[in-house]
């Protein structure tokens, strides 16, 4: 890929320029952009998941029956699995090592402002495999961009084992409720950091500024920061100023707008978006119980966190929030197959059937017993 990184490089241009002459957010262009700089990382990615263990075959489990039988569960690919996508060339990339590594074929339907992104990508790739001896046909590009092609995909049953959407709320919700295939359910990030009445201000500002600041156009950042109303009262001018210098927006409740005059209303629409963009809501709660359940009531079981020096607000906060990943003192944006050690992933899985969290190479395997007799019959 690097060697074909000029070819590359230039298809990224004509997307970045036709999605900045359509309009396109900033944080969207960025997440669409492609650098030399970008592009040495996920090479550098793809060289990682070749030396990651190899999981197909993996004995996970033993038993032996009283009659002699010998039962193995090991792992074996899932098969054919088809990502769908927006507007991240480097997740063709990403999906397409990873499937490749577990023993599976991919069909990818990236979103059509990196099309021509994605074709350059997907024919260096599939030069890559030719030679190498394996089948460039087990990588495939949907290229047309209309949304048939998606409601086509979506019933692939018998050709396609799963379907794996990553993107915004809009296109996960459409795969899953229109989907004949099976799906695993990835990515819609409404996170939120709780800061409670005893954090510590500089440890919340941090977390709540890497949070929201670091790279807010992808899933794991925050999209509403609640806060204790004693913390709110001594801390949130300054926090909300800290903000302000790194060119947040902030949206507040009735409360918070008491005390941080250049916050704007927010309402129920605002607490259930996922901005991806430098906008922040800001609710002042009375306690835990009500940070809970305004967690249960907009959260989408991604990520969420509680900054505070109370162990036992801590304990209740990890034990009761229904969420794939929860935090004590640490931000959100931890929320990523590197970070976790697992070399890299295929989305964040928010739903709580075959994977959660972060997906690594054994979430893209199915299981098989294979059991061993010696003339055994049932009775």
């Amino acid at each position: 890929m690097i060697a074909e990184q000029g070819e590359i490089l230039a298809a990224n241009e004509e997307d970045w320029a036709r999605g900045r002459e359509q309009g396109t957010s900033p944080s969207l262009l960025d997440r669409l952009k492609l650098t030399p700089e970008r592009l040495v990382g996920i090479a550098e990615g793809v060289r990682e998941i070749v030396q990651l263990p190899d999981p197909v075959g993996d004995l996970l489990e033993t038993i032996e029956r009283p009659n002699g039988l010998y039962i193995e569960k090991r792992r074996v690919p899932l098969g054919v699995i088809g990502i769908i996508y927006e507007a991240r060339p480097n997740v063709t990339v990403d999906a397409a090592a990873l499937c490749f590594k577990a023993g599976n074929a991919v069909v990818l339907r990236g979103g059509s402002s990196a099309l021509s992104s994605n074709r350059r990508i997907v024919a260096a790739l599939r030069s890559a495999l030719s030679s190498t001896g394996l089948p460039a046909d087990a990588l495939q590009l949907i290229e047309d961009p209309n949304r048939s092609s998606v409601d086509e995909m979506l019933k692939l049953n018998g050709l396609l084992d799963v379907v794996i959407p990553r993107g915004g709320a809009s296109l996960i919700q459409n795969v899953v409720k229109n989907a004949t295939v099976p799906v695993i359910e990835t990515g819609a990030g409404i996170c939120h950091t709780y800061l409670d009445d005893t954090a510590d201000y500089a440890m919340a500002e941090a977390i709540a500024l890497n949070a929201k600041v670091q790279r807010p156009s992808v899933c794991n950042s925050m999209e509403t920061l609640l806060v204790h109303a004693d913390f709110a009262g001594k801390h949130l001018p300054a926090l909300a100023e800290a903000f302000r210098a790194a060119n947040v927006e902030l949206k507040g409740c009735a409360k918070t707008r008491e005390l941080v005059s250049t916050a704007i209303p927010a309402g129920d629409e605002d607490y259930a978006t996922e901005y991806n963009d430098y906008i922040l809501n800001i609710k002042v709660v009375a306690d835990l119980d009500e940070a809970l359940a305004h967690i249960r009531r907009f959260g989408t079981m991604h990520s969420e966190c509680i900054v505070t020096e109370t162990q036992a607000h801590a304990d209740r906060f990890l034990q009761e929030v229904d969420a794939a990943a929860v935090y004590h003192n640490a931000s959100t944006r931890f929320t990523d197959g590197f970070e976790f050690g697992f070399g890299a992933e295929i989305g964040i899985s928010t739903q709580k059937l075959h994977a959660r969290g972060p997906m690594g190479l054994p979430a893209l395997t199915s299981t098989k017993y294979r059991i061993t007799g010696s003339g055994q019959i049932r009775s």
